[in-house]
């Protein structure tokens, strides 16, 4: 096994830490391959797609890394706030949400603004794009769920959920998703937008992410991670990860085991490996590196990752509508350049810096 990856962490001390990793079958060591110190702030979040990684952080600014030629590619400078999320749908096209309120799509070919939505009153603290990339997911500051249709930019489907939720993520499937408002978990069907189960951490919730359609996987302000069967709603295993409350989570499918990654204030990031059978067992270590630095968040680079497709554009407006078409339209994976149409900007924004809305040329 010869699987190309890379680690990218950031960062209280606001550098960006990537690190190769050389796989093997007991065993993944990670040597140090590149630091950013382009942010004049904490980082905020990270993202990869099959050619750039992303970070945002609280300097407001989004930078763009280009993993293939080994650059920095310039920042985006659109937000007024800290950038709060950031995710990729597809190769195509990279979503950015902010505390300005402001949910933004971003081309990847041209990386101009090519839509600004309002998404909430007050900060985004989520996002999550539908594996189809025909929906997203918001939630915010103002105690609400969005659902975005993608195909026109709209909002498809808004929830009052009495709460300020600060996480949300899509299962693997797309069939439903988790929204985690401090210590809980409620587990929502899509064809309904009702929650069909509710789990409750012991500790606030600083990361989640699906290993698979049933089991989710938790971290919070202590040294524990917990596995979670969707389907049950109950706790299924949980192991010690790190000395100090683990801030970040990935992970990635290898030949027949799941290896999960964990990054934690106490500066390490370790990559663990996990066999997803019935009876889940606690995950072995296969590897650890010490980036000697607060870390915050975390991503894994894959360049020969599989991309989600899109059918032709919808007619649906509803979450309703969409979910009984995705139904139909059970992800078939092949190749595609373009999964999130949408418009064009209608209206001029107020300005905020001299590129705004665009790319910013780095000297190299």
């Amino acid at each position: 096994m010869a699987a190309q990856l890379e680690l990218v962490a950031g960062s209280y001390e606001q550098i960006t830490f990537g690190y190769r990793v050389k796989t093997g079958e007991n065993e993944w060591t990670a040597k140090a391959d590149f630091t950013h110190h382009a942010h004049t702030a904490s980082i905020t979040a990270v993202a990869a797609s099959e050619r750039f990684v992303v970070t945002g952080s609280k300097d407001e600014t989004i930078q763009l890394y280009d993993m293939k030629k080994r650059t920095e590619h310039g920042a985006l400078l659109h937000h007024e706030g800290t950038i709060t999320c950031l995710e990729f749908s597809g190769t195509s096209h990279l979503l950015s949400g902010g505390e300005d309120g402001l949910l933004c799509v971003w081309s990847t070919k041209t990386w101009e603004c090519m839509k600004t939505i309002r998404a909430h009153k007050g900060h985004v603290t989520s996002l999550s794009v539908h594996p189809s990339g025909k929906l997203a997911l918001s939630v915010g500051a103002d105690k609400t769920l969005r659902t975005w249709n993608l195909i026109n930019g709209r909002s498809a489907f808004i929830k009052n959920i009495k709460h300020n939720a600060h996480i949300v993520r899509w299962s693997p499937d797309g069939d439903r998703f988790a929204v985690v408002v401090n210590d809980k978990i409620d587990i929502y069907k899509l064809e309904t937008a009702s929650v069909t189960g509710t789990i409750t951490n012991p500790k606030r919730i600083s990361s989640v992410k699906f290993l698979n359609n049933s089991i989710l996987v938790v971290a919070g302000d202590d040294e524990t991670v917990r596995f979670c069967d969707m389907g049950k709603a109950k706790w299924v295993c949980e192991f010690k990860a790190h000395e100090t409350r683990v801030k970040a989570l990935d992970s990635l499918i290898v030949d027949d085991f799941c290896v999960l990654l964990t990054a934690s204030n106490d500066g390490f990031i370790k990559m663990w490996k996990l066999h997803l059978k019935e009876e889940l067992e606690s995950p072995t270590l296969l590897g650890e590196v010490n980036t000697t630095a607060r870390l915050t968040c975390l991503a894994v680079w894959r360049p020969s990752s599989v991309q989600p497709i899109t059918d032709a554009p919808s007619e649906a407006t509803t979450s309703e509508e969409l979910a009984r078409e995705l139904a139909k339209k059970k992800r078939r994976i092949q190749e595609t350049t373009e999964e999130v149409i949408v418009e064009d900007e209608s209206k001029p924004k107020k300005k905020k810096k001299k590129n705004h809305g665009g790319k910013k040329s780095v000297k190299q």
